[in-house]
């Protein structure tokens, strides 16, 4: 009999993108995979491969917030009862949750039915949903080493296997890196997340604008912008002489990682590493609004490793963005012992050994 697992994922992509990596891992096992989330899951999840999509209700709440709370506690309740009805039409085998507060009602679900369950946690700080939850569960998995905020008996029992990363993005581990060459291109990717990044769309396209003329000319730009500062960047980038390409996402993120040769960026637990599988050389900026800093924490791995830069909001202007790119752009070897040093700390076999734990989980019932 064909075993079945629901995956729950919030409707962001640092949640769906390893999620869809693991549905798709189980698929080729044989598995069939129903995703749980919210409404937000819609406009990410059109390619991923679940035979069906259960909306359950789910709210989260403002510290501070006790009607909030309370509200967000019934929203997560009736949420739990929905999925309890779904488990009883369908008899998962398993309940895998990723994270973020729409992953909530399926686990609840699946705890209370004593159901086989698996929190898998992206960023080096325990989210607070899995925070809440992984006392709870039967397996914990991990994408990084350290898993600060924890539950000191979650933190000890958590298996480490990385952050499942798209197969594209899985088959540039097997790229080499090329440095650029004296004369030739010098490729600059600029990500920002699935929602896009303020700061990198104003301040990227300025701190190049002020780099040396002859360097400028040589740059190929491909730059992630919020869609109100997509005019201002293409103006910037057109009055420095400076061949960019602009748009609000890229979906073909695949083929533009394998090509840069820096890459600057949030340090989203997803982001960090497909950065680290694509052996790339980067300059992390990690979101300073983050409680608990999680995005300074996973750009942690790849700056001790050697891999990254990391550029704290705070210290980060037109100037030192300038300098810095300044000092990587023109040093290849510099950047092709940054990439080798990311590489080193990369998993490109996470979907693999998550899917391996997840399976483990549901024959111990």
């Amino acid at each position: 009999m064909r075993k079945l697992a629901v995956v729950a994922a919030g409707g962001t992509g640092g949640h769906l993108f390893p999620a869809q990596a693991l549905a798709e891992a189980l698929i080729a096992r044989g598995w069939g995979v129903i995703l749980a989330s919210d409404e937000r899951v819609a406009g990410l999840a059109q390619d991923f491969p679940a035979e069906r999509r259960i909306p359950l209700s789910a709210a989260t709440f403002k510290r501070g917030d006790p009607i909030g709370m309370l509200r967000a506690g019934f929203a997560v309740l009736r949420g739990a009862n929905q999925a309890r009805a779904l488990y009883r039409e369908v008899g998962p085998n398993v309940v895998v949750g990723f994270g973020g507060y729409p992953s909530a009602p399926a686990l609840v679900g699946a705890i209370l039915d004593r159901r086989p369950t698996v929190i898998h946690e992206q960023n080096a700080v325990m989210g607070r949903t899995n925070r809440r939850l992984a006392p709870h569960v039967k397996t914990i998995a991990c994408a990084f080493p350290t898993l600060a905020k924890a539950p000191e008996k979650v933190a000890g029992k958590a298996i480490v296997v990385g952050n499942p990363v798209r197969p594209p993005i899985r088959a540039l581990a097997e790229l080499p890196y090329d440095p650029p060459t004296a004369d030739g291109p010098v490729r600059l990717l600029v990500t920002g997340g699935s929602q896009g990044a303020r700061l990198l769309s104003e301040l990227v396209p300025e701190a190049i604008a002020t780099l040396p003329e002859g360097l400028r000319a040589r740059l190929v730009v491909q730059q992630q912008t919020r869609q109100e500062s997509m005019n201002t960047a293409r103006r910037i980038y057109r009055d420095a002489v400076v061949d960019a390409e602009i748009a609000p996402f890229f979906r073909d993120m695949a083929s533009r990682l394998a090509a840069a040769h820096l890459v600057i960026g949030r340090a989203g637990a997803g982001s960090v590493c497909e950065f680290a599988v694509a052996g790339k050389p980067s300059i992390l900026v990690p979101l300073a609004i983050a409680l608990d800093d999680d995005q300074g924490q996973n750009a942690k791995l790849l700056a001790d490793a050697g891999g990254a830069e990391i550029a704290r909001e705070h210290q980060l202007t037109v100037q030192t963005l300038s300098t810095a790119l300044e000092k990587l752009l023109t040093n290849p070897q510099r950047l092709a012992r940054m990439a080798a040093a990311a590489r080193s700390v990369a998993i490109p076999d996470a979907a693999e050994r998550l899917a391996d734990v997840v399976e483990q989980t549901a024959r111990a019932g």
